[in-house]
């Protein structure tokens, strides 16, 4: 008999847990419990079945879901110390620790580097020879997608279509060669290398196979081509019963635009064909008003799986549509109504979310919550150690704390410019390779002479003597005044790096200045901190101390949300998060669905429309008990006033007529604001 409780499951739930003949695919609906399907599973491979945790992995899409799960995991078992042997990561962490072990399988150095998005955009810059951002990011893009698609860049050349693709593909090929000579990988490569090792090497995919057992992937409509690839290459070998759980939402893939694709669910039934389908149609989240909306919503798209949300938590509230006379009078309207909501409800501001479509629709929102004296916090807002003034400091800090950082190497050498090009790094990188080395120490390596002229060689060793000088200072500090302290370091490193004079070089003074107080601020708060803080406790670091404190500070920025605060967030970053009341903004034709290019191929705009319905979709599941939808009838773009059209969307939510409210008459304005909270006061209170 089992030992595993299996609390509060239901019957789907558990079906999911205990099935273990084969490949398993959980059709998991917003707010049926997913990860509790995923953790007790867990919890029942370990207790019940005799799995080791070692020969498990759960991999999920972000790293805060992956540290959930864990938690959640440690709790469910007996022994919490297991939880700690279970991989439980981001498919990219798991591509991390694969390549840390196999790198010279995929012909990297062991101590291999992981660009980010912002070193490789200036990879692609110097080899676009442009200096326009836009076409830069797109570049980026298309390389990401071909890399996500398992494309090759030969592939790329021969697939093009116009001069521009051939162009970009031409580029992408270049990239490749450059990051190979950097012995450097990004993003992207961390799931395609691993990809292309297990195709080409039995005896590493073998040895991968007996090491992760049972393999349970969440979010599994998010996965892309290279991440399937990845799945089913672990999962599949002679002989062996492919022993997976996939767990997703056909009716939640939002991220197309990514490289995600939504025929993976429809591959999976071919590439398995005894895949076991369970769904989980029991919703734990909303009211049966807002769960009959979503339902009607998606009726609208084809169906891979058939399946209909219900709950057992009442009819709960009608939902509201407002129609809006402008952007302005929106924004005004949804902070009054919020404010009175609240107030009659007795909530929190943390128990409301402000949901949109994109980015340039939260500003005039946050004036108008400012102005109402409502507390907020943003989300996928940028932080402020992801600035790129920042991150260019924090490279320089980053080296002198371990010269064999290289991805901080080539930040640094190359920002701001000091006659070190491209094709200096590329014959560095390779000497790096020969040696196994990092890129600082390949500086000084012998033979590099014959490689490089004086004029090269030069500005390179000229570069590692400052940051080894800089390393000595760093590392000495002294309470008792025996060494010197971080902000004389500090300065000194940046009047000679004239961070500030190379601002002014590249942006226009505005930019330059708002870049320049940013890296003030970031110094003179390092420099505080090396003193021992404002509270002077006497307790002073060295510059080294401060660099791993903003490491660390820069890894677990964001953790602590304010505590009571009304949530902003693009209905993308929204997935996953659920809310007791939410109102969703600027729901018309244009913006939700996304307006797109309107001389696409009809089966093009077919898809967008169906992505976008998901995506409307996924803002009213994030409702648990109330949901006001809203819509201007005039909006302002570029200085002019346009007329606006309710989404169809709205209509496919086959709400009751009394729904579509309020009138212009009964709108709260702030003359009758008053009399409209007495009159609430005088209400009993609502459940």
């Amino acid at each position: 008999m089992s030992s595993t409780p299996n609390f509060g499951l239901n019957a789907p739930q558990r079906e999911a847990v205990k099935y273990l003949d084969g490949p398993c695919l959980v059709l998991a609906g917003a707010g049926s419990g997913k990860t509790r399907v995923i953790t007790q599973k867990i919890q029942h491979l370990i207790e019940d079945c005799g799995y080791d945790a070692r020969h498990i992995a759960a991999l999920t899409f972000t790293n805060k879901a992956a540290t959930e799960m864990q938690e959640r995991i440690a709790k469910l078992l007996k022994d919490p110390k297991q939880a700690k042997h279970i991989t439980v990561s981001t498919f990219h962490s798991l591509g991390v620790k694969i390549l840390r072990q196999e790198a010279r399988g995929v012909g990297l150095k062991d101590r291999f580097s992981i660009m980010d998005s912002d070193d490789c955009f200036s990879i692609v810059q110097d080899l676009a020879i442009t200096t326009d951002k836009q076409l830069v990011r797109r570049i980026q893009t298309a390389i990401s997608l071909w890399k996500n698609g398992l494309v090759d860049p030969e592939q790329a050349i021969n697939q093009a279509v116009t001069e521009d693709e051939a162009q970009h593909a031409r580029i992408y090929r270049s990239y490749v060669a450059t990051l190979a000579a950097y012995q450097a990988v990004d993003f992207d490569d961390l799931i395609r290398l691993p990809v292309e090792l297990f195709r080409s090497n039995e005896e590493v995919r073998d040895k991968w196979q007996r090491r992760l057992r049972y393999l349970l992937v969440d979010e599994y409509q998010d996965t892309n081509t290279c991440q399937y690839e990845l799945v089913k290459l672990l999962v599949t070998g002679l002989g062996k019963k492919p022993m997976f759980t996939a767990v997703g939402d056909d009716d939640q893939a939002i991220y197309a635009w990514r490289g995600a694709t939504i025929e993976n669910l429809k591959t999976l039934q071919v590439d398995f064909p005894d895949l076991k389908v369970i769904k989980l149609e029991q919703n734990y989240r909303s009211s049966t008003r807002i769960l009959q909306a979503a339902n009607a919503v998606i009726g609208n798209n084809p169906k891979l799986f058939d399946k209909k949300l219900w709950s057992e938590h009442g009819l709960g509230d009608p939902i509201k549509v407002m129609g809006m006379e402008d952007d302005e009078k929106e924004a005004e309207q949804v902070a009054i109504m919020l404010s009175a909501h609240r107030f009659e409800r007795r909530a929190k501001f943390s128990d409301y979310a402000i949901l949109y479509r994109g980015n340039h629709q939260a500003r005039i929102f946050e004036k108008a919550l400012r102005r109402e004296r409502i507390p907020y916090s943003m989300s996928g807002g940028q932080s402020f150690f992801d600035r790129a003034e920042i991150k260019d400091i924090i490279s320089y800090l980053r080296l002198i704390a371990n010269e064999d950082d290289d991805p901080a190497f080539i930040r640094a050498i190359t920002t701001p410019k000091r006659g070190v090009g491209q094709a200096t790094l590329e014959v560095l990188g390779t000497v790096a390779g020969q040696w196994q080395c990092s890129l600082f120490e390949a500086v000084f390596k012998g033979g590099i002479e014959a490689k490089l002229t004086d004029r090269q060689l030069y500005p390179l060793r000229e570069f590692c003597h400052f940051i080894n000088q800089l390393e000595a200072r760093a590392s000495r500090v002294g309470p008792a005044g025996s060494g010197e302290n971080a902000a004389a370091v500090l300065d000194d490193m940046m009047k000679e790096i004239n961070y500030e004079h190379y601002l002014y070089d590249s942006f226009d003074d505005r930019a330059a200045q708002g870049k320049w107080q940013n890296v003030l601020d970031f110094t003179n708060w390092l420099k505080e901190k090396g003193n021992g803080g404002k509270e002077g406790d006497g307790d002073e670091r060295n510059l080294l101390e401060l660099t791993q404190m903003v490491a660390l500070m820069s890894m677990l920025e964001g953790r602590d949300e304010e505590p009571d605060a009304v949530r902003m967030s693009t209905l993308h970053a929204s997935k996953g998060l659920e809310y007791p009341h939410v109102f969703l903004i600027g729901v018309e034709e244009g913006i939700l669905p996304h307006k797109g290019d309107p001389d696409a191929p009809a089966e093009t705009i077919a898809a967008r429309i169906e992505e976008e319905r998901r995506l409307m979709y996924v803002g009213i599941t994030r409702a648990q008990r109330s949901l006001h939808v809203s819509w201007c009838k005039k909006r302002k773009r570029a200085g002019e006033s346009i007329v606006c059209e309710i989404s169809r969307f709205v209509k496919e939510m086959k709400l009751d007529e009394g729904d579509a409210m309020p009138t212009e008459a009964e709108q709260i304005t702030p003359q009758n604001r008053l009399a409209s909270l007495k009159a609430l006061l005088q209400k009993p209170r609502a459940a």
